[in-house]
């Protein structure tokens, strides 16, 4: 019986996806291993291999197409073994053929899973999609989820939703408390396009359609600086020993055309320090604090239309020569968009650095359920005082530590950023 390929979640965040490419067309037989298609996801684009042999029968999604939701069929394809002439279309496909999955081998294709659409509609019905705010809303209002129709993405329940739903209600109270949060709201977030064009109606213009990445960071930054509650440690470093090792091992490593930089130094101090203060080596799971015993760095890297977070594994057991190197290959593939999921989910601490684009310092927000980033800034020349009080001209480098205070306190926090510029400040530790 045909077989329906669904959009898969090829990432925590994807709610929807864009068939980049077919490599396959309606009647092509298929042998495992062949590529079939790339599928851009909010992060990367993927390769789409088979496993299995067979014959493409439909394919119901046009190369291009964009904004397909997730679990939403992409394609048809009948096994070796399988009737071609009972092809039939995802609406009339058998409640008996499910859950059944086609799943790639390889690690660096995605998992794809065939499914009828009933048992697709089954799932969505057992799962309710809600923002954290959104949630937090509604319990402090007693209201059932369940009775909320979202209009978010893939019906996705947004805070909106909840107050349109207090409106309704007759209680008093809740047209003070919803005051309250549109209150401390952005003001403009219920205006439509057309309203907030016409703010702009006597000016020139050019609409840039939002993409579903920048939708998603868009959405996970504003529930990160809703839901966590942010605090600041900042600190001055002085590293002159720092640029000197950077050198003199540049210097070592120039026969292999090699560079260390100072954002290597930062992950391996980052990395230890979570070592020395495991309390901060958390992420935020609601009903439980999740301390994990590794530290998996990730790294904020600029890319088209946004920033994503590859990660260093163990980075606490890695010499800096192998975080260079594998960083570097990492920003390659996530430039390029092919880092695969497992190469930036997970990670227990992030760092930011806009140093090398002249920023001197600030706040970074919090890489939801991480607990903690590390804002780097540029290498300034300052004036500083030794401990004879003697003003010498000095190397230094800003760094803000922002914290979630639901799981790290303040003197945690301050022990922590204290680690890390000791290391910075006396870098030989990092070789040892």
């Amino acid at each position: 019986m045909p077989t329906n390929i669904l959009m898969p979640a090829l990432s925590p965040t994807m709610e929807t996806g864009t068939v980049a490419k077919w490599y396959v067309k309606e009647g092509d037989e298929i042998s495992p291993g062949e590529i079939l298609a790339d599928i851009e996801t909010d992060k990367a684009t993927m390769e789409f291999e088979a496993i299995e042999s067979g014959r493409i029968t439909k394919i119901y999604v046009p190369e291009g197409t964009e904004n397909i939701s997730v679990n939403s069929p992409i394609a048809e394809i009948t096994l070796e073994d399988e009737d071609l002439s009972a092809t039939k279309k995802p609406s009339e496909i058998d409640e008996n053929n499910t859950n059944a999955q086609y799943a790639n081998v390889s690690n660096n294709a995605p998992k794809f899973t065939f499914e009828s659409s009933t048992s697709a509609e089954s799932k969505n019905q057992t799962r309710i999609k809600i923002s954290p705010l959104a949630k937090k809303i509604a319990a402090n209002h007693n209201i059932d989820i369940k009775n909320i129709t979202g209009t978010g993405p893939s019906g996705r329940i947004v805070k909106t939703d909840v107050l349109s739903l207090l409106d309704t209600q007759p209680n008093s109270n809740n047209t003070g408390q919803k005051n309250k949060i549109i209150e401390g709201s952005f003001n403009s977030q219920g205006k439509n396009l057309e309203s907030i064009l016409n703010i702009f109606s006597n000016r020139q213009y050019e609409l840039i359609p939002t993409t579903n990445f920048r939708k998603i960071v868009a959405t996970r930054l504003t529930e990160a600086k809703s839901s966590i509650p942010h605090f600041y440690l900042r600190r001055t470093i002085e590293i002159k020993k720092l640029i000197k090792l950077r050198e003199e091992l540049n210097e070592a490593l120039s026969k292999n055309e090699m560079k260390i930089s100072i954002n290597d130094f930062i992950i391996k101090a980052a990395a230890k320090s979570l070592q020395d203060n495991p309390k901060c080596n958390v992420v935020w799971g609601e009903e439980n604090i999740i301390q994990l015993k590794s530290s998996d760095i990730s790294v904020a890297v600029a890319i088209d239309d946004g920033l994503i977070t590859p990660i260093i594994f163990d980075a606490e057991k890695k010499g800096i020569q192998d975080i260079s190197i594998e960083i570097k290959e990492k920003i390659k593939k996530a430039r390029a968009k092919k880092l695969h999921p497992a190469e930036y989910t997970g990670g227990s601490f992030s760092i930011s650095n806009l140093g090398m684009m002249g920023v001197e310092n600030f706040d970074a927000v919090i890489n939801p359920p991480q607990a903690s980033i590390l804002a780097v800034g540029s290498c300034v020349k300052k004036a500083l005082v030794n401990d004879r009080n003697e003003i010498f001209v000095g190397e230094t480098m800003s760094v803000t530590l922002s914290a979630d205070h639901r799981v790290i306190d303040g003197a945690v926090g301050a022990l922590f950023i204290d680690s890390i510029v000791d290391y910075l400040s006396n870098p030989l530790k990092l070789l040892v």
